[in-house]
């Protein structure tokens, strides 16, 4: 989220002076009424990549886009017209066309999940491939197999039943930096993609005056204490990442990561 312009206490963005020390991209570069897909970060990240001189550092960001960029992921075109006519569509409808084209879609993804459902029935109007057939291509083995398209070392720190803890103490700090207050000036800007972000969403109601801010203060931390779960579980199965030991103390997680990556 931090590539939305605007989107500055609630992400967590570098400062200007933080910027200005080494070259960051992927930060500022679209406005808050816009969509911003896991494509868009495969795409800029890999420009970035490409044009890079000396070492690069991912940090930050999902899972996902972090596998985006380093691993031969594939997304396929939308259809905007396809995506308003499934939209309008039950989940058992939805579901029914699914199977319908590939009986064994159930194996390859969640059929609970509408969001899901309606992606793979685009993608089949888009490209022709059912869930089956994209699972089958090479690029979805290697993906499978965490063979990357560019080598890279990982580190990882778990801060472990800390995580909450520090969770609180991050989102009140924001609230203190004005994070209320940058939240009541997007209201009327933040998109579709914009307003689903962690603490943004979960402040819009308390903006709109339909929620109490210490509701909204507790919804923005169970909403951000369930991403750090589902983040843990995601990098946790990748084998490519070293975990370091964990230490409160930024300085001495720096050294360790200094000494692993320059091992």
């Amino acid at each position: 989220m931090q590539v939305y312009r605007g989107m500055d206490i609630g992400t967590a963005k570098p400062t200007p002076a933080e910027q200005s020390r080494v070259v960051h991209h992927l930060i500022d570069v679209a406005d808050p009424e816009d969509s911003f897909t896991v494509a868009d970060t495969q795409r800029l990240g890999r420009t970035a990549l490409a044009a890079a001189t000396g070492p690069v550092v991912i940090a930050g960001g999902t899972g996902l886009a972090f596998r985006a960029i380093v691993d031969p992921l594939e997304f396929p075109g939308r259809d905007p017209a396809v995506r308003t006519e499934l939209e309008a569509l039950g989940l058992e409808e939805l579901r029914a066309r699914l199977v319908q084209i590939d009986p064994e879609a159930g194996s390859q993804l969640d059929l609970a999940n509408p969001r899901r459902v309606i992606r793979a029935l685009e993608i089949h109007a888009v490209t022709g491939l059912t869930p089956t057939e994209r699972a089958g291509t090479p690029a979805a083995q290697a993906v499978r197999d965490y063979r990357p398209l560019h080598a890279f070392r990982a580190i990882g720190f778990d801060p472990g039943d800390r995580l909450e803890e520090r969770i609180v103490a991050r989102f009140d700090a924001m609230l203190e930096a004005g994070l209320l207050e940058e939240v009541t000036g997007l209201a009327g800007r933040l998109g579709r993609t914009a307003a689903q972000a962690v603490g943004y969403k979960e402040l819009l109601p308390v903006v709109a005056g339909e929620r109490s801010l210490a509701a909204g203060r507790a919804d923005a931390i169970a909403a951000t204490v369930a991403v750090g779960g589902n983040q843990r579980t995601y990098f946790r199965r990748d084998p490519r990442i070293r975990w370091l030991r964990w230490d409160d103390d930024p300085v001495v997680r720096l050294a360790r990561a200094r000494e692993e990556l320059l091992a």
